[in-house]
């Protein structure tokens, strides 16, 4: 169980330390992390701020540099990467009182768009600088805790197929994830699952199974949003067997509006999801980080356990 700081979530505190520790992984994104990494120090510096900036090559190198930080009492440490990044990062705070300072420098940063952080390099330092701090949920499932959401079925599978057209073919990210889901899409496989909630049960054979840390939006041109992230609340979204055409049908009324109304799509909101299957382990995805997990998968949220560096009208 992944414990955390008891406090008013709600609440933001202003911290202000003049040292920070700053995690950047160098092969998220496009920008050069070398030069991003000098232009932080100049903009960190300009405002008081002595920044141990590290490039970590892996995903292993970015847990160990936040635990290492974490021991050596760094009050806010800064994730520079994607939304995997922030995650991993996170993830070694959750329990802490330490607060997570976020340098979107990945290729869709949905965490920071959710909490309103800006986008650019010297726009997300300064908001570091100026220290407001929110408390926010995070999700966990079998241990892992995630900040955005966890999915299984077809995303798991096409993130799969596209490391491996990464790996073995060279290819770039979004060429790689085409082809990837043209695959998946072309063989669709479904999952036979029993879904448990507080309040109710139930039993799908469906293409996926989505969870998100507080409700996304799915209705409109903001579909994968988030308007808040202290809820207390993990969504479940669930396809019944559906076909192809049957997936772009929900594509289209998620931008048009009435996907809740459809009668092959559950939407729910709750604290815990218990997932059972015949399956023994499957594929997870945490942060678009895929996993193999043993089931039966038990989702929790915990409400107020992360501490993250907000603007502050977002902190109010």
């Amino acid at each position: 169980m992944v414990g955390y700081v008891a406090g008013n979530r709600a609440s933001a505190v202003n911290l202000m330390p003049s040292r920070l520790t700053v995690i950047i992984n160098a092969s998220s994104g496009t920008n050069d992390k070398e030069a991003a990494s000098q232009r932080l120090g100049e903009i960190f510096a300009s405002g008081g701020f002595d920044a141990r900036i590290q490039l970590a090559g892996s995903g292993s190198d970015i847990v160990e540099m936040a635990r290492r930080a974490v021991r050596d009492d760094a009050q806010t440490i800064v994730a520079g990467g994607g939304d995997g990044t922030i995650s991993a990062v996170a993830s070694t705070l959750v329990g802490t009182n330490r607060a997570l300072g976020v340098l979107p420098l990945g290729t869709l940063n949905h965490f920071a768009k959710d909490l309103n952080i800006p986008l650019d390099l010297e726009g997300a330092a300064r908001n570091i600088m100026e220290g407001h701090v929110k408390r926010v949920d995070v999700g966990e499932v079998n241990g892992r805790i995630f900040v955005n959401n966890s999915s299984l079925g077809l995303y798991p599978s096409i993130v799969r197929r596209r490391e491996k057209q990464q790996e073995r073919l060279g290819r770039g990210k979004w060429p790689a994830f085409l082809w990837a889901a043209v695959t998946v899409l072309r063989r669709y496989p479904f999952l036979a699952v029993r879904l448990s909630t507080e309040e109710q049960q139930m039993v799908r054979r469906t293409p996926f199974v989505f969870i998100g840390n507080n409700e996304y939006e799915m209705e409109n041109f903001n579909v994968g949003a988030r308007s808040c992230l202290d809820a207390g609340k993990l969504s479940l979204y669930v396809a019944h067997r559906t076909g192809r055409l049957g997936l772009l049908r929900f594509a289209w009324r998620a931008l048009f509006g009435g996907l809740r109304n459809e009668k092959d799509f559950d939407a729910m909101c709750c604290s815990q999801v218990w997932i059972e299957t015949r399956r023994r382990r499957l594929h997870v995805a945490t942060d678009g980080e895929v996993r193999i997990m043993e089931t039966p998968l038990h989702y929790k949220v915990h409400p107020g356990a992360l501490r993250v560096v907000v603007p502050k009208e977002s902190s109010e």
